[in-house]
């Protein structure tokens, strides 16, 4: 079998994606911790020893360093047979949906989480920005879900493992309480919870946590658009 090591930082949605696919793939992992908080993954001295494109999750399978959540789940997916396509017309389907969860979906949610979350007077322009592109994608994927039980058909594939990688986190972080507001996105989630070998995300990647920021303005309701 394959020996995994997942450099990662515990707040980091897409290293929960790669954690969480090993996990349903019954894969074990060594869990290598990075300061990302620090800066380290934008040192000269790590991008030249670890990734150099200064990103942050990197999976090593037996030494060959990995980049890239998406082609790496869809690595996992044909080397262990699981959540991958089955025909030609779901792998297009699978394809579409994890481009669109890394631009729109992800690419809105880990920032607005960010800057909401860990980061002590986040710019409010940059909060209004994201939001009003989050709303639009929750709103995509809201309908998705509730029309279909995965985003490429009937069953879980890594195009949900991947969408689902920031909307597990606890409402304090991301500040959405998806039962209210996005119920069938709520539904969809329990879905995914309840494959066999699910795990939270702060179960599976150790280390130490960053802060969050000001109880106060995270206590309150997500900010409009």
């Amino acid at each position: 079998m394959p020996i995994y090591r997942l450099h990662h930082f515990p707040e980091s949605g897409n290293s929960y994606k790669l954690a969480l696919m090993l996990r349903l793939c019954g894969q074990e992992f060594e869990a290598v911790w990075t300061d990302f908080a620090a800066g380290v993954t934008r040192t000269p001295e790590w991008r030249a020893a670890v990734n150099e494109m200064g990103e942050i999750p990197v999976l090593e399978e037996d030494g060959q360093r990995l980049t890239q959540t998406a082609p790496i789940l869809l690595r996992l997916a044909d080397r262990f047979g699981l959540y991958g396509p089955q025909t030609e017309e779901e792998r297009f389907e699978i394809l579409r949906w994890l481009f669109w969860d890394n631009h729109k979906l992800t690419g809105c949610m880990a920032p607005w989480r960010y800057l909401r979350a860990f980061v002590d007077a986040p710019d409010p322009g940059d909060l209004r920005y994201l939001r009003r592109r989050l709303d639009d994608a929750l709103a995509v994927l809201e309908a998705r879900v509730a029309a279909s039980a995965f985003l490429a058909g009937p069953r879980a594939t890594v195009a949900d493992i991947s969408a689902c990688g920031y909307l597990v986190h606890a409402p304090e972080e991301h500040g959405f309480d998806f039962a209210r507001s996005h119920p069938a996105t709520a539904a969809w989630l329990d879905r995914i919870r309840a494959l066999p070998g699910w795990r939270a995300p702060y179960d599976l990647l150790p280390g130490p946590r960053m802060a969050l920021r000001d109880p106060a303005r995270l206590a309150a309701p997500p900010q409009e658009p």
